[in-house]
């Protein structure tokens, strides 16, 4: 267990005031934005210090970019998340934990373990987009 430190205290709660997945680097300017002093390299490994204990989620966008986010539920579960402004939905998919396990069976597969993720537009995004 890592030590609570000045830095990974502020990284921890800048993560619990914000409802969007956010990259390292946009974590690490919004600290500086509110004058903490913590490195890009510390933001890093502590994001994924936090990832690895299950206090964050961390998920891969389209674009490649590992983001981070605090989430309410602790127990397996997947994102809807909008491409444009981040903002998540966490979602209770008891089908799509039906089918993976279905699908390992039918193959042979024990102990299987998966991320889905689903990427679109939000109303907000959607609606800007048909009034401009």
């Amino acid at each position: 267990m890592q030590r609570t430190t000045r830095q990974r205290t502020a990284v921890a709660e800048l993560l619990e005031h914000s409802a969007e997945f956010r990259s390292a680097q946009e974590v690490h300017r919004m600290l500086a934005d509110r004058g903490e002093s913590v490195g890009l390299a510390t933001v890093y490994r502590t994001l994924q210090a936090l990832a690895e204990v299950g206090e964050v989620d961390a998920l891969r966008g389209p674009d490649g970019e590992v983001r981070y986010r605090r989430c309410d539920e602790q127990a397996h579960h997947h994102h809807l998340v909008c491409r444009r402004c981040g903002t998540a939905v966490e979602l209770d998919a008891a089908a799509v934990e039906a089918w993976s396990g279905t699908i390992a069976a039918a193959h042979g597969f024990t102990a299987v373990e998966h991320t889905i993720e689903l990427f679109g537009l939000c109303a907000t995004c959607s609606a800007a987009d048909a009034r401009a």
